[in-house]
């Protein structure tokens, strides 16, 4: 699970990126922040994994944050979501490794774009002890951009490191599991175990059958092919 905290001095668009951040079953938003000071605090007793930090703060600028927050947490994700449209602002995030900026307002889609590369991300980095040029180039979505350009790349939703979990699970108990059993197996949602498994029966990589339990309740398996 992703630990996420939100440095926003508007509490309104801070419920609204909170409420965007809640539709992933990867993250948890582990609290909220009005100020600087305040994201000092909760940084050091919630010790998340991905910040999004607003520019414009009332004690002081996000951009003067981040040389504190480099200090103190160094291995902080930081994704700045700002109103701010000076160049100089934009140079400094990126010289204290900023992983993206967005500037509002911020389309759903936009935001849910940026927050689902940072998953795959996060996922890569965490279930490697070594590295490769492999391994380097899905963290830099080369790969991705390459399948893109011809036509192979996955829908919308579909994310590669999940998908390889779901057929690893599906191989393993090759007598059926339903899409609860395979949430439990790969610590995700039922809904989102399902949108995987029907992607698999869609590229034919996986069947389904109803089957009936002991009290004659039907219940759909799915099954590696």
């Amino acid at each position: 699970m992703i630990k996420a905290v939100i440095a926003e001095d508007d509490f309104r668009i801070a419920d609204i990126h909170e409420k965007f951040l809640r539709k992933f079953d990867e993250i948890e938003v582990v609290g909220k922040a009005l100020t600087g000071q305040q994201t000092l605090q909760l940084l050091k007793s919630s010790e998340p994994d991905l910040l999004l930090l607003d520019v414009y703060l009332p004690d002081m600028l996000g951009s003067e944050l981040l040389p504190l927050i480099r200090d103190q947490f160094a291995k902080l994700s930081i994704i700045m979501i700002t109103a701010a449209t000076d160049k100089d602002f934009l140079e400094k995030a990126l010289g204290y490794g900023v992983e993206n900026y967005l500037i509002k307002p911020v389309s759903q889609e936009r935001f849910e774009e940026i927050i689902q590369s940072f998953i795959k991300k996060h996922a890569l980095l965490s279930s490697n002890e070594q590295v490769d040029q492999n391994l380097i180039d899905l963290i830099f979505d080369k790969k991705k951009n390459e399948l893109n350009k011809k036509g192979t790349g996955f829908p919308k939703g579909i994310d590669e490191i999940t998908l390889g979990k779901v057929k690893a699970v599906l191989q393993e108990k090759r007598d059926g599991l339903s899409a609860e059993e395979v949430g439990s197996e790969i610590g995700a949602s039922r809904i989102t175990a399902r949108r995987y498994l029907e992607f698999l029966s869609s590229i034919n990589q996986s069947k389904a059958e109803v089957v009936y339990g002991i009290v004659g309740r039907p219940e759909k398996k799915y099954y590696p092919l």
